[in-house]
């Protein structure tokens, strides 16, 4: 049976989010890059790279950078956005030899798709494991509390001339955020992503050989705590 994320991630999921754009790609690198011991000819892996929206300003700090993502449609956008190689994997199966990078990232929300928690941990040990020891794996994610909190049951929201209508909910046992999106023609989407707290993905994160070293609720640097809007974690591996 087909998941929802492979059929989701095309073209009309990036006409919904047109606010996430190169400035805010090159906040988000920026912090990672002024957080760690960033070095010019760093290999990099993007997992989850989507569109390459975090491909310009990986590129310009001199990483060797590779792509990686499931979606064919946003793959295509990426190979015409920069020149670095691309792969279409999962990243429960990813085709990167272990120890062969210097970071790993996450970015935005590219997690907590699966069914199972075994599948999520399981798919960050593949990308920690993706990074020498000593390396680095940064991931940023939702904050789960402010998702629920700041939660819009449904709206209307123009999407390339014309609109979709949206509706989001917590799933009965508090676990995800359910969001569906159905188009003027009647075609309908889903979102289903798992509700991490920050706590909990450090654990996770622990568990897959990861000491967490800095913690961030925003692009800019803030911290992360009551009312953030997101969860930036940073880490070593061990």
């Amino acid at each position: 049976m087909t998941e929802w994320f492979e059929e989701w991630f095309g073209e009309e999921y990036l006409a919904l989010y047109p606010h996430r754009d190169e400035a805010e790609a090159e906040r988000a690198i920026a912090l990672v890059a002024r957080t760690i011991p960033w070095k010019a000819g760093w290999r990099v892996l993007d997992v989850g790279c989507g569109s390459g929206r975090h491909a310009a300003p990986l590129l310009r700090r001199g990483a060797r950078l590779v792509g990686l993502d499931l979606s064919w449609a946003l793959l295509r956008l990426a190979r015409a956005a920069a020149p670095n190689p691309l792969i279409r994997a999962d990243m429960r199966a990813l085709p990167v030899r272990p120890e062969s990078m210097d970071l790993a990232l996450n970015l935005f929300t590219s997690f907590g798709y699966f069914t199972t928690d075994e599948e999520h941990q399981a798919s960050l040990e593949m990308m920690v494991g993706s990074v020498r020891r000593g390396g680095w794996f940064a991931i940023d994610f939702l904050n789960a509390e402010t998702v629920v909190r700041s939660l819009i049951p449904e709206e209307r929201l123009p999407v390339n001339g014309t609109s979709v209508r949206v509706t989001r909910a917590v799933s009965p046992d508090g676990r995800r955020i359910l969001k569906r999106i159905t188009t003027e023609d009647g075609r309908t989407f889903e979102e289903r992503v798992r509700l991490f707290a920050p706590d909990e993905l450090e654990r996770m994160l622990h568990a897959a050989s990861l000491t967490v070293t800095h913690r961030f609720g925003d692009y800019d640097g803030g911290p992360l705590g009551e009312g953030a809007p997101r969860t930036l974690l940073v880490g070593r591996r061990e």
